[in-house]
């Protein structure tokens, strides 16, 4: 495994395996259970995984257990992103994917009952404000990102680094439920 440094600031390329993956359980719950693996759009299939495992937590889980899962999944989804990032020496690897799954479980568990298309365009709202990042949302991600200091270390710590990798996507999970309340309202 990597060395950790003690700042995110410089990050050598890194692409994790699946023995990176089962190598520590953080790094299993970051990667999305393997979801994040994938080299191309590693976002999208985490998204993608979540809608998948929250249909399957709706079938066997009451509402208020589902927000529960979620409450839960929080701390230890800033625990697990922090450990990831932390052992990848990268602030905010692209394949760290439990940043999306909490988002996107928020989203369902606010929007369901709706049916497939109430599902589709959240899915699409969420991927669109999580890939482009307009006004709020890249404001989110830039703010616990390390910033360089005069000594060229980070100033922003792993545990930042780690709130931050969520932040972004709890911000885009907000905006697609904006505008989801927007179009119900019109």
């Amino acid at each position: 495994m990597p060395t950790a440094p003690d700042s995110p600031a410089a990050a050598p390329p890194f692409r994790p395996t699946l023995r990176f993956l089962f190598a520590h359980p953080a790094h299993l719950i970051a990667l999305g259970f393997g979801s994040g693996l994938p080299r191309r759009a590693p976002g999208t299939v985490g998204t993608l995984w979540a809608w998948v495992a929250f249909l399957v937590m709706e079938r066997w889980l009451s509402s208020a257990a589902i927000g529960w899962v979620i409450l839960a999944s929080l701390p230890i989804g800033w625990w697990a992103c922090t450990v990831t990032a932390r052992h990848m020496n990268i602030a905010d690897p692209g394949c760290i994917v439990w940043d999306e799954v909490v988002a996107f479980w928020i989203i369902l568990w606010l929007v369901l009952p709706g049916g497939l298309l109430a599902q589709l365009i959240a899915f699409g709202l969420f991927r669109f404000f999580d890939a482009v990042k307009p006004g709020p949302v890249g404001w989110a991600d830039r703010l616990f990102k390390p910033r360089a200091s005069a000594d060229g270390t980070g100033t922003t710590g792993w545990g930042a680094a780690g709130f931050g990798i969520l932040f972004d996507d709890l911000v885009a999970a907000f905006c697609t439920l904006l505008v989801i309340a927007a179009l119900r309202a019109w």
